[in-house]
């Protein structure tokens, strides 16, 4: 098992941290890995595909655990729709595995690159939270390996308190080692979606709310760059299954040929080349100018029909567009608000980013609900997503910001999620999760790890280094 000493990033670029690779094979690989941290005084965090916006993959100075070469759809079962995966599967390799035979995942992320064991250790959220839950609502059954070299099976009836707790526990208690997951029956590959205009920030979350029941999915994008009575304005994308017999030919658009995003624009441009077209807009004006012809063409309201992976994979449209941002990269912030304070808290949100020249260059809502995870980012309410360059000159300036709104998210009894976060402290993560819940999260963590070997930069932020 080769080791190599190499530095790492977020999938914004802007976060970096050296760290021993190590990519194991087989759940034996790990166990040596383990023994082989606990020999040398290292700590170890497993790694997916790195597309985390912020510090969940990274272990600076330490092991880090690349999971991508356990990579095997175990098992598949077209019956019933249960798929048993390595955690190194990504979504990709799944949809096109399940789609053509009737099935899609029941929850996905913006990007089909993520792996199911990164998936389920932020336990992702789709356009469909509000109805369909987290990815781990759907999680039949899974095996991991903890750092004593205990191997344990988990399901809700089962070790029900692991289970409750690695899901969305961010790789802290152990490492999955095969994941079952229960698919989406489908009778189409298109969606039948709805793009309708919203003015301002109160008709954007009403349209939201009162959508959501209507569809299987819905999702928002905002224009940050927007203020006054518009501040808030944006589109709202809402989508619906095709029932059986709706689409006339449903063989051939579950066909992966009508599925895959095309690598080129016309047939012709290569979209590989297009974040070099789109840096010279990663600047205030050039956002600015963006997001008014984005909400001008959104203005005719229509109905049209699209394929499961366009309408789903927005962030693989364009390949590598995070460098567009430059040396500095991006981050993410997220924050879930109940649906009762989220129009205050965000108008004070997106007012305070104008007004401090640092506004978010895109904003993206979705419709969420509760649910019985041990960490869990749910609130009945929404989430809104912003995007911020990261530049030399800014860095403290934004941090600081950022940090500004935690107090705000906190103030209106919002949540955070840490797959998109960068700043937030043990003292914030504290008041959200509650003492109880870190409490028995911490317990746990002893039990399942006595010699603290599974740590991330993540984990010493919001948690500190176990006692």
């Amino acid at each position: 098992m080769r080791t190599t000493f190499t530095q790492l990033e977020n999938f914004g670029h802007s976060l970096r941290a050296p760290s021993y690779l190590i990519r194991p094979k087989t759940t034996e690989e790990i166990h040596a890995a383990f023994k082989q941290a606990k020999q040398l005084g290292l700590t170890v965090a497993a790694r997916g595909a790195g597309r985390s916006y912020n510090d969940a993959s990274l272990n600076g100075g330490g092991i880090a655990l690349d999971m991508s070469a356990m990579n095997q759809i175990l098992e598949w079962d077209t019956g019933s729709g249960l798929a048993r995966c390595e955690p190194g599967v990504t979504l990709e390799q799944l949809w096109q595995k399940v789609e053509p035979e009737g099935w899609w995942p029941p929850v996905v992320s913006g990007t089909m690159k993520t792996t199911l064991g990164g998936c389920l250790a932020a336990n992702i959220h789709g356009k469909n939270n509000f109805k369909m839950g987290t990815i781990g609502e759907h999680v039949t059954q899974f095996t991991a390996l903890l750092p004593t070299g205990a191997k344990i099976t988990c399901s809700p009836k089962k070790n029900a308190d692991l289970f409750y707790a690695m899901i969305g526990g961010y790789g802290m208690l152990g490492v999955f080692t095969s994941i079952t997951l229960r698919m989406k029956r489908i009778h189409s590959g298109l969606l039948t979606v709805d793009a309708f205009p919203v003015p301002n920030l109160s008709r954007h979350l009403s349209a939201l709310l009162d959508g959501a029941p209507n569809h299987d999915y819905i999702v928002g994008w905002l224009d940050t760059m927007a203020g006054g009575s518009s501040l808030g304005r944006g589109q709202i994308h809402a989508a619906r299954y095709l029932h059986e017999s709706e689409d006339p030919k449903p063989q051939e658009t579950m066909k992966l040929k009508n599925q895959i995003l095309p690598p080129q624009i016309f047939g012709v441009f290569p979209k590989g080349l297009l974040h070099y077209f789109m840096t010279p807009f990663a600047n205030n004006l050039g956002w600015w100018g963006v997001n008014v012809a984005k909400y001008i063409a959104s203005l005719p309201k229509h109905t049209f029909r699209q394929p499961h992976a366009a309408f789903h994979f927005l962030l693989d449209y364009v390949p590598n567009w995070e460098l567009s941002y430059g040396r500095g990269g991006l981050i993410q912030y997220q924050s879930f608000l109940p649906k009762e304070t989220a129009e205050a808290a965000w108008t004070e949100i997106l007012q305070m980013s104008k007004k401090r020249g640092m506004p978010s260059y895109l904003g993206v809502t979705k419709r969420h609900r509760p649910d019985k995870f041990l960490l869990t980012h749910a609130v009945d309410g929404f989430s809104l997503a912003l995007d911020f360059k990261v530049t030399d000159a800014n860095r403290a300036k934004l941090r600081a910001m950022l940090e500004d709104f935690d107090q705000i998210v906190l103030a209106n009894g919002g949540r955070f999620y840490f797959a998109k976060n960068s700043e937030t402290t043990a003292e914030t993560a504290l008041a959200f999760y509650g003492k109880s819940a870190v409490a028995k999260f911490k317990k746990l963590k002893k039990r399942c790890d006595p010699n603290g070997l599974l740590e991330s930069d993540l984990y010493r932020r919001i948690f500190g280094r176990q006692e």
